[in-house]
């Protein structure tokens, strides 16, 4: 098995102070690449930057709220001006408001949605800018979620987000393909500050930090695990060895790889002359409708459930 070799390559990673980001920028860096960290916060950006130059790597941060074109001209310009190109980006950068419909206020919403959505936009698309006009290609890797593939209780921003991120995978990856950008969604699974307040988690994560291993039953079952095993699959996307996957939503988590299907059609009936109100709803519950579709991420199997 050939070794994955970034060395040459720079990487721009938002919100990567700490928690997965931060996992992804080391990742990269563990692999040869330079790598540009962004957080809101200096002191957590700063800390980042240490934790890779102690490790062996090399990187610079670059502190600024993602979501604006003048933000992700910024990340880019850092990358070019230190290390005189851009060949990854990962739009990691996030936050969380999370309220019912009933609940959630235009703030709410709008927040969330000018960070994941828009930061993921203005931030990809500066970076295109900039690995069309070097003409050698490169990477994006757009973090999902599985609430953005699935829908998930009192997240309709980040839902609606994260899913429209995975929709922009889609579409990037036919407009860049001429240029040999490769992009592709991830789907990571983790024990973070977010999954903690899960309660079937809580105590597995609890004695994870005091060093105990995650049970199979999450690694496997769940797909559960570090933010290191999720981040493997970065400097995969980032190499040569990816050139060829693009367009894809692709899960990680604890033991777990998966592929997400893209959403298709499953189910098909057919009326002469187009459908009334009154024949669909005969038909519906013996036809298409007969075996919904299930919504939400599905709770946690524990031994105990």
């Amino acid at each position: 098995m050939s070794s994955i070799d970034l060395s040459g390559k720079v990487a721009v990673v938002t919100g990567s102070g700490r928690g997965l980001g931060l996992a992804y920028a080391q990742a990269l860096a563990a692999h040869g690449a330079s790598v540009v960290i962004n957080d809101i916060d200096e002191a957590v950006a700063e800390a980042a930057v240490k934790s890779i130059a102690e490790a062996g790597g090399t990187a610079v941060a670059e502190v600024v709220a993602v979501g604006t074109a003048e933000a992700a001209d910024r990340l880019v310009g850092r990358a070019v001006a230190e290390f005189g190109r851009l060949d990854v980006l990962v739009t990691n950068a996030g936050i969380l408001r999370d309220k019912v419909l009933w609940k959630m206020t235009d703030d709410d919403f709008d927040a969330v949605i000018t960070t994941h959505l828009k930061g993921t936009f203005t931030c990809a698309r500066a970076a295109a800018v900039r690995m069309r006009e070097q003409g050698e290609g490169g990477t994006l890797v757009l973090v999902g979620s599985p609430a953005g593939q699935r829908g998930n209780f009192g997240q309709t921003n980040y839902a609606a987000a994260k899913a429209g991120i995975a929709a922009m995978a889609r579409t990037w990856s036919m407009e860049l393909g001429r240029a040999n950008i490769t992009v592709n969604a991830i789907v990571p699974v983790a024990a973070t500050a977010m999954t903690e307040t899960i309660p079937a988690f809580a105590p597995y994560i609890e004695a994870m930090k005091n060093g105990e291993a995650l049970p199979d039953f999450l690694r496997k079952g769940e797909g559960f695990g570090t933010p290191e095993d999720c981040a493997v699959l970065v400097p995969f996307l980032a190499s040569e060895a990816a050139r060829s996957i693009t367009g894809q939503a692709i899960g990680i988590g604890g033991d777990k790889l998966a592929l997400w299907s893209h959403p298709q059609e499953i189910k098909t009936a057919y009326a002469d002359g187009g459908w009334s109100p009154e024949a669909l709803a005969a038909a519906w519950h013996t036809s298409v409708g007969a075996e919904p579709e299930t919504v939400g991420i599905p709770a946690p199997k524990t031994p105990e459930a």
